[in-house]
This record gives structure tokens, sequence and C-alpha cells, in this order.
């Protein structure tokens, strides 16, 4: 895949003339998460923080000479691979969106590149599919993400696990794109660093009782359970089971799994268990926390990310002067990366007008945006710790 492109002529002529005419259009742009399904918790925030971005960018007056950007939602189940799909069509076909803002879980988010915005040369931002197979995926220049791949959650993961002693771990995963990915980007990380993965198994998802799961994984052993699954799915069952049963006390989460639903769901219960998720505390995130207010939950993972992937489509258009994804493909690394002014949240408006006067920006976003090799995240991490029944900040790595 092959992001760095050139911007052609006729791109260049078309960017004029956006501008030369001064016209006001409406511009939709589609925002497909699993509104339903194994992350049903997350996702809400997510299409806020995208939207957010969307109403700064139209209040500002300053998008293709004063075009309004409105959002259509559409449900991505997060693992219909076919219903997703269907649903990216629509929002293409009938509803005319110029860019997608998703998918989020892999699987799907790697089903509606192939066969939906491929075929129709639509842009997607994706703030949260994280498979590494999505980085030699083929999109045409189309697909970015605002999320790190696996790859380097696999490296995160047993940093963290190896700063608290943790030597010998069961994993347990989804059986999807999602899930295999990260187990084996774990396994790889964590054997290389000395540490031992006594079973890696999968689990599926929408089972009533996982006490044949846990008993497998309790026979393997290990000081602590890995569960790279969905909160509002298997996950959960997995943790309940595996302390119903005292096969384990303490677990070990990744980006699936975090949410304000896993300390409501066991609170004390996993007191001493740890976990990671994309995220940071540069300067930007607080300029996003501070513009949320108490509008919705903006430290609720991915939510800063959607916020950054709907802002860099917009940013991205302005740069190259048209609404089309097939014009405006070639400039979201462009203003996602050094040089240029570096733009915070809220500073959209700023930015709009700096592409528009033949300027450059650095877009920082509330997630400290840096776009590498396959238009990805370079990948920061939010450490976190259960104690107490809550959820805290530990580190940022």
């Amino acid at each position: 895949m092959k992001k760095l492109l050139l911007a052609t002529t006729a791109t260049a002529m078309m960017a004029g003339g956006a501008f030369a005419d001064g016209h006001a259009t409406d511009i939709k742009l589609g925002i497909i998460l699993g509104f339903t399904g194994p992350i049903e918790s997350l996702t809400p925030s997510m299409a806020d923080g995208a939207e957010l971005a969307m109403a700064e960018v139209t209040e500002s007056g300053m998008l293709l000479d004063g075009a309004k950007v409105s959002a259509v939602r559409a449900d991505s189940t997060c693992v219909d691979a076919a219903a997703a799909t269907a649903a990216a069509e629509r929002l293409i076909t009938s509803d005319g969106v110029k860019g997608i803002m998703g998918a989020d879980c892999s699987g799907v988010t790697g089903a509606i590149l192939a066969n939906v915005a491929l075929a129709n040369g639509v842009v997607m931002i994706s703030p949260s599919a994280t498979s590494p197979g999505l980085s030699t995926a083929e999109d045409d220049g189309l697909f970015f993400r605002t999320a790190p791949s696996d790859a380097r959650q696999g490296v995160v993961m047993t940093e963290v696990l190896m700063d608290q002693g943790i030597k010998s771990v069961a994993v347990t995963y989804t059986n999807n794109d999602y899930g295999k990915g990260l187990a084996d980007a774990f396994q790889s990380a964590f054997e290389e660093a000395g540490g031992e993965v006594t079973i890696n198994a999968a689990h599926e998802d929408g089972k009533a009782d996982y006490s044949a799961e846990v008993g497998a994984l309790a026979s393997a052993g290990g000081d602590r359970l890995v569960v790279a699954g969905y909160v509002d799915q298997g996950g959960s069952g997995i943790v309940r089971a595996a302390l119903d049963t005292g096969a384990f006390d303490t677990f070990h989460f990744p980006d699936g799994m975090i949410s304000a639903k896993l300390v409501e769901n066991f609170g004390a219960e996993i007191d001493g268990s740890s976990g990671q998720h994309p995220g940071t505390d540069s300067p930007g995130v607080a300029k996003f926390t501070e513009m949320v207010g108490d509008k919705f939950d903006s430290t609720s993972p991915f939510t800063p990310e959607s916020y950054d992937a709907a802002a860099l489509i917009m940013l991205a258009m302005q740069a190259a002067g048209s609404m089309e994804p097939g014009d405006y493909k070639a400039k979201v690394m462009d203003v996602a990366n050094a040089p240029g002014e570096e733009i915070f949240p809220g500073e959209l408006g700023k930015a709009l007008e700096i592409l528009k006067n033949g300027g450059d920006i650095d877009y920082v976003g509330a997630t400290a945006v840096e776009l590498i090799g396959p238009g990805e995240s370079a990948g920061n991490y939010r450490e976190v710790m259960y104690e107490g029944g809550e959820e805290k900040t530990a580190k940022y790595r």
C-alpha cells in the first residue's frame, strides 16, 4: 500500500476550481460502528467524538468555502461481515457519503475495505481496527487508521507484564481477525522476551457457559490470564467463569476489554489486574477532554481516535480542494504529519484556513497523531490497573 502519493495535475486543477467557485455544499460522512454487538458499550462515545469534529468544522464555515458536514450512522455489528458490508454499501450508494469514519472491529473493517470501499473508491479511516493484517491489505491508498496495529500492542502488553514480574500467562482470544492477530502478536513478543505462554486458545462469543474453556486454561496454568476478547461478549463471560471457579483471580486486558462496562461488571473482583488501550497524555487529549466536558465520555477507548479520524478526512478534503475521495486520499498523510503548524482539538477552523491559504499543517489532534508506513498510527498506549473496584491510569507508553 502506498499512501505517499503525489497529487495529479488534474487534482490540483480541481483544487483551484473548488475555491475559485466559492461554492458551499453539504457533505455527508459515514460513521460505521458496532452500535449493536460485542463492543456496543464503547461505540456511542466514539460516534459522538467523530460528530464533534464535524460540528466544529461546520461551525467554522471554512471547509471548501462554507460546506456543512453531517454524519450518517450505520451499524457494523462488529462481527457480522455481511451485515457490515451491506450497511457500508447503503452509506455510499443511498446516502452518498464522501468518506467513512470506521469501521471499528478488524474483521468487518477488512470486509468493508475489500468489498465496498475499494469498489467505490471511498476513503475509510478507522479509529479502532487494530489487526496487523490490515497493514498489508490492498487498499489503493484509501484506508488509514488512527489506532496502532496490534503488532505494537503485543509488544506493549509484554512490557507491562514483564514490568510487573509476570513471566507465565495463559491466553484466550475471541475467535476472529482481531483476537487471533493480537494473541499471535503478543505470544511472539512475550516469548521473545523470555516469557511463557502456557496456552493460546480461542473462545467463541455468544455462549452462556464458558466453564469448559476456563477449565482448559486453568489446566495449562499461568500467573495471569490474558483475555483478548470483547467486554460486552465472551471476554466478560470468560472472566466471570474464571472468578467463579477460582481458576484465575487476576487478568490482563487488551483494548477490546477496557471500558466502564468492565468495572461495572466486576468491580473489586478484578483488583490486581492490568491492561492497556491506545491513549496518550499529550496536550491534545487534555484539550479534547476540556472541549467535550460532560457531553459524553471523552476518556472511553477509541473516542479521541474517532475525533481525529473524522478531522483527518475533512482536513484532507480542504488540502485537496475537493470532497471527492479520489482527490483527497493523497492528502491524508500530508495533513497528519510534519512539516506544518501543529493543530490540536478545537483548532480545526484555524487548520482549514491555513490550508485554504496554501499553508501546511501537522495535525496532532487528541491522540498525538503520527501516521507511519501504511497509514496507521505510530502508537501510544495508556496502561491501566484495577484497585478498589476502579480503573486507574498507571502510566503512558
